[in-house]
């Protein structure tokens, strides 16, 4: 089988290498020539355990091909997967520049019957304006070539992209023709042979799904940070609380972890998006809108705290950071508490050294020398202040804390991830805080 995927960003780069790896011939497209050139060589701008392996061993095989001109590729494909990105607009709404440039493109060139797919993560009606692009781009040619539009939204989480890919526990697929039901479904039979886990569902629905599905595990975030607040105020723990009602069924264990607040690619833009859709029709999303406000209060956290602790001045304080990125196993940055956070540190006069396993250099890149880069985590608290755990990397998780604590000028360690043992802590004769207790 072969296919095309438009757009070599995160989605469409794992998706086209796991796709190759189940021995589908893939061949991705872009248009920034030296992102291709590179790819052609194996080498990666993303961060993602496994993939530049898997890339590489694709290309040797000959089933993961790379090219800037999609036109040239459209005759030999029977899908064109579409996943470049959806930034948010300037009122929060998902930009589908990019989309509808490639269903132009592909209206202009396709010749025979072929599935296009919308990969990337877009509203509500957006198959509809995929499927007037192409046509209008048909008529225009004089042509009556049949094609189908379908849209298969990924659920990727960064850093498990690969095992989510190949071992997903569900495969959503809209659909609006049995001949698209077919082939899709021939496409990720490999993936289903131990358990069937595709969807096929209307159109609207499946782009609705993704968009449901990131905002519900927001506002499961939004709301334990909410109950993590209110437990310091009450003198609650909100690692008792979360246990005590994680064990019930009906709320499951995942996702009630409370911390500095969620970032990413994802969950901020898609819960912006999912309000802007609402608006348009005009039904106002109360529960995001406060789920989005939390958030970004939650992101404050450690530096509200920092304050507090000493007293409202810490101009001239040195300040270590352990973690940039908004997660774990990951050098994404968009979004990340870690920006708010610095912003705010230097705003107030502080001298900011950070460490993080993978994103110094994205974080270099996005700020410059503003910040002190340490070599590793005991570089970074040399005479520090204070130390944020801000990203929970299990490379912070059982530091020497002696080491730790002869090296910093005042042992106050703020958790934002609540990893640490309190007691423990203590006993090593740190000042302790983190989020909920």
């Amino acid at each position: 089988m072969n296919i095309a995927i438009v757009g070599t960003g995160y989605v469409g780069l794992v998706s086209g290498t796991c796709f190759s790896e189940m021995g589908i011939n893939v061949t991705c497209v872009d248009v920034d020539e030296k992102k291709i050139e590179n790819l052609k060589k194996g080498v990666i701008s993303i961060y993602e355990p496994g993939l530049e392996d898997m890339v590489r061993k694709n290309i040797q095989a000959g089933r993961l091909n790379f090219t800037t001109d999609l036109a040239d590729v459209l005759d030999d494909v029977e899908i064109v997967f579409s996943a470049v990105g959806t930034p948010p607009d300037e009122d929060g709404s998902a930009d589908l520049k990019y989309v509808l440039a490639v269903a132009k493109a592909i209206g202009k060139n396709i010749k025979k019957y072929t599935v296009v797919v919308t990969k990337s993560t877009v509203p509500v009606g957006t198959a509809k304006k995929v499927k007037e692009t192409i046509q209008a781009e048909l008529d225009k040619r004089g042509e009556n070539v049949k094609f189908d539009v379908a849209s298969n939204p990924e659920f990727l989480k960064e850093g498990a992209a690969i095992k989510d890919f190949m071992s997903p526990d569900r495969v959503v697929v809209g659909i609006e023709s049995e001949k698209a039901k077919e082939i899709m479904s021939r496409l990720y039979k490999p993936f289903m042979l131990v358990s069937d886990r595709l969807i096929f569902t209307d159109i609207p629905s499946a782009e609705m799904i993704k968009y449901a599905a990131n905002s519900m595990l927001a506002t499961r975030i939004s709301f334990m940070n909410d109950i993590a607040n209110l437990c310091e105020l009450v003198g609650a723990d909100v690692n008792m609380v979360r246990k005590g009602i994680g064990t019930d069924t009906r709320i499951g264990k995942k996702f009630l972890y409370a911390g500095c607040g969620y970032g990413g690619s994802c969950f901020p833009k898609d819960v912006k998006a999912l309000i802007k859709t609402a608006q348009k029709v005009g039904y106002d999303m109360e529960v995001l809108q406060a789920v989005e406000s939390v958030n970004e209060k939650q992101k404050s956290i450690l530096f509200n705290k920092l304050m507090k602790h000493f007293n409202g001045d810490i101009n001239g304080k040195r300040i270590a950071m352990w973690g940039l990125a908004f997660k774990p196993e990951t050098d994404d940055m968009r979004e990340a508490p870690s920006l708010v956070l610095i912003d705010k540190l230097l705003a107030s006069g502080c001298e900011v050294y950070v460490y993080d396993p993978v994103s110094m250099e994205e974080t270099r890149r996005r700020l410059g020398d503003t910040l002190h880069y340490a070599k590793d985590i005991y570089d970074a608290v040399v005479d520090a202040d204070a130390l944020l755990l801000v990203t929970e990397w299990k490379e912070f998780r059982m530091p020497s804390w002696s080491a730790v604590k002869k090296l910093m000028a005042t042992p106050l360690i703020l958790d934002g991830r609540n990893i640490y043992d309190v007691k423990e802590l203590e006993e090593n004769g740190f000042v302790y805080h983190c989020i909920g207790r």
